[in-house]
């Protein structure tokens, strides 16, 4: 599990294990989130990269009739 420091400027430097996996870029802007004393760190993302993401998925039975 990586870990990371508050600096006296309440700065926290994400670990590069971790900036790599997730392919995040300097400047890029992050969601943060506060939930049951857990803060969640969320990137934002482009709309673009989200082209296909459901390509291929079966829109029927998702809701009942009469929630339309």
């Amino acid at each position: 599990m990586a870990t990371a420091t508050i600096s006296s400027k309440f700065q926290v430097v994400i670990p590069k294990e971790i900036r790599e996996k997730l392919a995040l870029k300097s400047g890029q802007k992050m969601a943060m989130v506060v939930k049951g004393g857990v803060i969640y760190l969320i990137p934002e993302r482009p709309l673009e990269n989200f082209r296909g993401f459901l390509k291929g998925m079966d829109a029927k039975n998702l809701r009942d009739h009469e929630d339309r």
